[in-house]
């Protein structure tokens, strides 16, 4: 089962043709508990793999089920339909936050590699060295 924007699609290869039907798949909104009830769909393909899909669906929570010919259920799931994202709107200039500067993290929380930890930790040490060579060697001009 899958979604794609505002289409919800189902396969299955549990269904067997008789007299020339798969079965259907139901598509059912949250308030609805039969399978008549909901967007019924014919099955369609062969018999390595059969589908149904519902296009323009609605945002929210759906359950499909699929029914074979022969009247057993092949299968229920439940599926989120997410609303399609906003056009892309460019913010103004003199926007500004409506909450302030809010503290945390930010960036912080992130999984570095090893390579990337033991890199910054040579960095620092290296940094933390020269500068005590640079002040010792400051306090005691005569000295390398």
């Amino acid at each position: 089962m899958s979604t794609t924007g505002s289409t919800v699609s189902v396969t299955t290869t549990a269904c067997a043709q008789l007299n020339g039907s798969w079965g259907t798949a139901s598509l059912l909104s949250s308030g609805q508990s039969s399978f008549a009830q909901g967007r019924q769909v014919a099955l369609s393909g062969t018999s390595s793999g059969q589908s149904a899909a519902w296009s323009n669906v609605s945002p929210g929570t759906y359950t499909v089920v699929v029914v074979c010919s022969n009247n057993s259920t092949a299968g229920t799931q439940t599926v989120i339909v997410s609303p399609a994202p906003s056009p892309s709107r460019t913010p103004s200039p003199t926007a500004s936050p409506s909450r302030g500067v809010m503290g945390g993290f930010g960036g912080a929380v992130q999984d570095y590699g090893t390579v990337t930890l033991v890199a910054g930790g040579a960095l620092v040490g290296t940094g933390v060295i020269a500068a005590a060579w640079f002040l010792r060697r400051r306090s005691k001009p005569y000295r390398f």
